[in-house]
């Protein structure tokens, strides 16, 4: 009998610096799947999960779906009676490259949010490449901030003074440039926290990038290799010259909205190739008069916070850690 094919071995390099609750999660489940990169695209794939090994969604007290202009929000609000001034909100984008996901996509963080935070967590199904490319999911994130502070109090009343916004990954790149977007407004939207998941912030970003040793240092590391990371890119905004502008990459956002941006906890992944642009972006924050906590996981690749089930401690707690912070900046607001 022919023995499976390993698509996705653990490479030699990074092999000693996994968690050992990884690599057997990842030896047991995830090395003989072949990488949704090298797949003919389908958006079918969408309809399975783009990270294995999460946690089921908590029971809250309500989840409905409402539509927008060109896309929709689940919205998870928690069991019992709202404040007399409205519940704080945080609003989340979830990952998978501006590619994958779906309305359907890290339900689990989103009711572990609403839950540990006791707020209302509003997810939004933005729109995704390759069908629909940059700018089409930053004007889906802008629009659910916008519509969540001008409506949010009548229609799943929030408190629009307790905003906060977040996301995994390609989410909380849209989190970063949607933080931006609020400071420059005329007049400005007031936000409280912004929580920033394993962020892409630099989509000119490369392997010989010494801006960002990650890229070179975790080549060779596991879930998030350069080349998806390129593919996610290339699916979402085609065009190059798109890269530097700074609803695309927020790291290169105006001086003036990084001083006027809200306090910050970011994750890292410590074998993630994204590991130093998300504390590059700290630290500019951080430059700019900005209060951030910068949290790195060690022996942890990119997409822990999606994996939080029974397999890994480490998504556990980067999920607990995440809710903290957002407790405790919704509790100073």
């Amino acid at each position: 009998m022919a023995q499976p094919t390993i698509h996705q071995p653990i490479h030699p390099d990074i092999a000693a610096k996994l968690l050992d609750e990884y690599v057997a999660f990842h030896n047991t489940h995830l090395a003989y799947a072949v990488p949704v990169h090298e797949l003919p695209w389908d958006s079918s794939i969408r309809d399975t999960p783009a990270v294995l090994g999460g946690s089921e969604p908590l029971k809250v007290g309500t989840v409905k779906d409402l539509p927008l202009s060109k896309c929709s929000v689940r919205v998870f609000t928690p069991e019992g009676d709202a404040p007399v001034d409205g519940w704080p909100v945080f609003i989340f984008y979830h990952g998978g490259g501006w590619t994958l996901g779906s309305i359907n996509a890290e339900n689990a963080f989103s009711t572990n949010m609403c839950i540990r935070a006791r707020c209302v967590v509003v997810s939004v199904d933005y729109r995704l490449g390759p069908e629909v490319p940059y700018p089409a999911a930053v004007e889906d994130a802008v629009e659910a901030l916008q519509w969540v502070h001008f409506q949010g109090k009548e229609i799943i009343g929030i408190n629009p003074a307790r905003i906060a916004v977040g996301g995994s990954s390609s989410g909380a790149n849209l989190a970063a440039i949607v933080t931006h977007k609020a400071a420059l407004s005329q007049p400005p939207i007031p936000l409280v926290f912004q929580l920033l998941v394993v962020p892409v912030v630099d989509n000119t970003a490369s392997i010989t990038d010494t801006r960002y040793p990650s890229w070179q240092e975790n080549m060779n590391t596991v879930s998030l290799v350069p080349q998806k990371m390129l593919w996610f890119r290339n699916n979402y905004s085609p065009n190059k010259e798109d890269w530097t502008k700074w609803d695309n990459s927020p790291i290169f956002a105006p001086e003036e909205a990084f001083k006027k941006s809200p306090p910050a906890w970011i994750g890292v992944a410590e074998l993630d190739i994204l590991r130093d642009e998300g504390i590059a972006y700290g630290r500019k924050l951080q430059n700019s008069g900005v209060q951030v906590e910068i949290k790195e996981y060690k022996g942890a690749p990119h997409p822990i916070m999606a994996m939080d089930g029974e397999a890994l401690e480490v998504g556990k707690q980067l999920v607990s850690d995440a809710g903290v912070a957002l407790a405790r900046a919704f509790a100073a607001a």
